[in-house]
């Protein structure tokens, strides 16, 4: 454990030391329990969606979200990290009060929360879980123990390595071929299949099945956010400058996404030295805000602000619709700022954008290394590499090649 909380390499480790066994037995409980109470299931009136640990994937389950709501009728919940539960804000597709949130500080807490999951889930009277995780067991405990009568997510069917016990009623199989939006659709598509089908689901997902409403928030956030970053740069009319949105970090889960901090630097120096009407900030969250600040001194202009730790996640919308673009590693933000409509210049390396680019029309830059994507659900996305030439090979140049044609293209129109 870390000072904040249970690390991801530990949750891995409790995944499968844990887990395997976990699932073994809970699959006996759950035979013997849908053995004896041979009821009908109940009509789908309360679906439960459970994706705990990334904040980018609650925007990419969006579209299937909407989907289950919108062919059912169901009333939408949605079990997460605590951490990350801010990310649900975002596209307000989940009432505030439809959200179980499950703590990482500890052991305890996670042990805690979810026996108290347990309980919710009856309280609430969920009928269908669906799991959008890949292959964690935790999440499939949670699903097959939840006393739902539909339990959908996605199965291992004849692949080694991915065991987390037969607790599903509807088993999706998972497509590593197809951006991982559409395997969430297909995992509302079993949902709404008439007839079994072995795997799930075999069905056409188009791509519009995928796109993301642009949600506006308030024009007093808006000002407010203006407000804020004009304190920030005192000397500066901000409202007569275009915000360019420097993201430089990553979760803990994948540090080998990070482009190195010398070359957003670089980068930002030739932004403000192209742009003299563009003001960066460097955002990302309070622990952050340490790093930024080194970067913002390199930079040594007021035009550039260290912008780290100043928003919640709520705040975000209001700040990338005052933005013109962001520049951001494969992360959460860059999802978030999707959700937006803000143009998005995204970094790939050891995670491939053909699953798990921005929904919309980001820019993408991808190497294309020939160990790249190193990560996938089949090694829990953790990486033996220690030397990520993968992001060493996106050069500044590509970078602020990209960033020069959408500032030169923009068309947005102002908050």
């Amino acid at each position: 454990m870390s000072g904040t909380g249970i690390s991801v390499d530990a949750m891995r480790r409790i995944d499968r030391l844990a887990g395997v066994p976990l699932c073994f037995l809970a699959t006996l409980v759950v035979k013997l329990r849908d053995l004896v109470r041979r009821k009908p299931p109940r009509p789908i009136r309360r679906i439960l969606f459970i994706e705990l640990s990334e904040m980018g994937s609650t925007i990419l389950a969006d579209p299937a979200l909407r989907k289950a709501r919108e062919r059912t009728g169901a009333e939408i919940y949605f079990a997460i990290f605590a951490k990350n539960a801010g990310s649900l804000a975002i596209t307000g597709t989940i009432a505030s009060g439809n959200v179980f949130t499950i703590g990482t500080s500890s052991l305890w807490r996670l042990a805690a929360d979810a026996l108290a999951f347990l309980i919710w889930t009856r309280r609430n009277g969920i009928d269908t879980v669906v799991d959008l995780e890949l292959f964690s067991r935790f999440t499939g405990l949670l699903t097959g123990l939840s006393g739902a009568d539909r339990r959908i997510g996605f199965y291992r069917f004849h692949s080694e390595g991915l065991y987390r016990g037969d607790m599903l009623t509807h088993r999706v199989i998972h497509n590593s071929h197809i951006h991982v939006a559409k395997n969430f659709i297909a995992l509302v598509n079993a949902l709404l299949s008439e007839t079994p089908t072995v795997p799930y689901a075999k069905t056409i997902i188009a791509d519009d099945e995928i796109a993301l409403p642009v949600r506006r928030g308030s024009a007093a956030a808006r000002e407010k956010m203006a407000a804020q970053i004009g304190a920030l740069a005192p000397q500066r009319d901000v409202s007569r400058l275009r915000l360019v949105l420097i993201n430089p970090n990553s979760s803990e889960m994948l540090q080998q996404r990070r482009w190195m901090p010398d070359r957003y630097a670089e980068l930002i120096r030739r932004i403000l030295a192209a742009h003299d009407d563009v003001l960066v900030l460097i955002t990302g969250a309070e622990n952050e805000r340490g790093q930024a600040e080194e970067m913002a001194a390199q930079c040594a202009s007021d035009r550039c602000i260290a912008f780290a730790g100043h928003t919640k996640l709520a705040d975000l919308p209001a700040l990338y619709e005052l933005a013109a673009l962001i520049v951001s590693n494969d992360s959460g933000p860059a999802h978030f700022a999707a959700a937006s409509g803000l143009p998005t210049i995204v970094l790939f390396g050891p995670e491939t954008p053909s699953l798990y680019k921005p929904l919309g029309r980001p820019t993408i830059i991808y190497a294309g290394l020939a160990c790249s994507p190193c990560v996938s659900v089949y090694n829990s996305r953790k990486s033996a590499c220690t030397d990520n030439v993968c992001m060493q090979a996106i050069t500044v140049e590509q970078v602020f090649a990209a960033v020069t044609s959408v500032l030169k293209t923009q068309i947005r129109e102002p908050a």
